[in-house]
């Protein structure tokens, strides 16, 4: 009789401990989700943002903010385009190479 009740004993302490386990796991795993679905979020902010960000860079107007202050470029007028004709020949500027 001692010795079936420590089998009982030893096949209760196990099957306790196999159903803590099996309860344990799946509240792992939810939290694992919800880690997952809180950083892709955080991911989808952060990507609409660098987005609008984008945007706002590629924006006209600041494009030719740029090429005016660290390009030094202007504007095309009448005034400063000069006009090419094929078989019309300008001298190369002293110092270049062809």
């Amino acid at each position: 009789m001692t010795r079936l009740s420590i089998v009982l004993l030893a096949a209760l302490m196990f099957s306790a401990m196999y159903l803590v386990k099996v309860q344990y796991e799946p509240r792992q795993l939810v939290t694992q989700i919800e880690r997952a679905r809180a950083e892709a979020r955080t991911l989808a902010t952060q990507r609409r943002q660098l987005e609008v960000e984008k945007r706002a860079q590629a924006t006209s107007l600041r494009v030719e903010r740029l090429a005016q202050d660290k390009l030094a470029m202007r504007p095309v007028t009448p005034a400063i385009t000069e006009y090419v004709t094929p078989g019309a020949a300008r001298p190369a500027p002293a110092g270049s190479r062809p």
